[in-house]
């Protein structure tokens, strides 16, 4: 009796289980562990940006250092980056990521502004350290455009699969729920990095376009 109770449990389980794939089951858990990798990413590229401020600052200090209002700017939007707390919580609420967003976004309109005061400063701008700062933050902010699209189409298969029939009915057996995403206005703010002129080599090409972002 034993044997066949043994043997009818472990029918209902394969049972399950392939129910569970064919509803989704096995996409939801791949798009959710897919939706964890690229905020990692997201958020290593942005300390890594913020690991190149401290260096930045205190080489304009040495060139421009009574430009204070725009050093303090990016001192405190750093300061302000750092104090939020990245768990992956965040990635389920949606005040949080907007909250994260915004805070990065500041800190991208204070860099702006900090390389646009270099400008005025031919001696900062001929710096090789500065000319060093600069070259990697311009490949920091590609990479961040880059990570931050990835983590965007990640989050809107996974929410596809959550409200769509029959994968919705297991995500709600199973606890899975909408997952909130940067907003089309914040996107818009953070997507424009900011603006990196390579001073002396822009001056050959007197005709051609800043050398941007998209």
């Amino acid at each position: 009796m034993n044997k066949w109770k043994n043997v009818t449990l472990v029918l209902w389980t394969v049972t399950l289980l392939f129910a569970l794939s064919g509803c989704g089951y096995n996409t939801l858990q791949m798009q959710d562990e897919s939706i964890k990798a690229n905020w990692s990413e997201v958020v290593n590229q942005y300390q890594r940006r913020a690991d190149l401020i401290p260096n930045l600052v205190n080489t304009v200090k040495g060139y421009a250092g009574h430009e204070k209002e725009v050093l303090t700017q990016v001192t405190e939007a750093r300061a302000r980056v750092g104090s939020i707390q990245v768990s992956p919580a965040v990635l389920n609420d949606p005040q949080a990521l907007e909250k994260f967003g915004r805070a990065q976004s500041e800190l991208s309109g204070a860099l702006s502004r900090l390389l646009a005061v270099s400008e005025n400063y031919p001696q900062l701008k001929a710096d090789a350290n500065f000319r060093d700062l600069q070259a990697q933050l311009e490949g920091t902010e590609n990479r961040i455009t880059v990570a931050r699209n990835r983590y965007i189409k990640a989050v809107q298969e996974y929410n596809v699969t959550v409200r769509t029939f029959p994968s919705n009915l297991t995500a709600k057996a199973m606890g899975y729920s909408i997952k909130p995403n940067f907003s089309v206005d914040n996107e818009q703010v953070i997507a424009v990095p900011p603006k990196v002129d390579f001073g002396a080599d822009a001056g050959k090409n007197q005709n051609t376009s800043p050398r941007s972002t998209p």
